[in-house]
């Protein structure tokens, strides 16, 4: 059962054009897009210095985000999952 989950998280997922502006376009997984995402993230200085649980939202992010200009990791993985599809 562990497999099939496994190969789940690797499909290749469709990318939203808002998620596609920060990680690049897709189709891809969703572990390469959270790593790409967190790649962005450090890039951009974007990790909160106090509370490196939370992400401070640019631009893009905040269209990922939904408006949102801080949320924290947890969440973060929720709301892309919207973008992808």
């Amino acid at each position: 059962m562990a497999e099939k989950k496994n190969s789940a998280f690797m499909k290749p997922m469709t990318i939203s054009g808002d998620l596609a502006a920060v990680v690049g376009a897709g189709p891809m997984p969703r572990s390469e897009v959270v790593k790409k995402l967190w790649v962005y993230i450090k890039k951009h200085g974007l990790q909160d210095a106090k509370n490196k649980r939370n992400i401070n939202a640019d631009e893009n992010l905040k269209k990922v985000f939904g408006g949102k200009g801080t949320v924290s990791m947890f969440e973060m993985t929720k709301l892309v999952s919207k973008h992808l599809s």
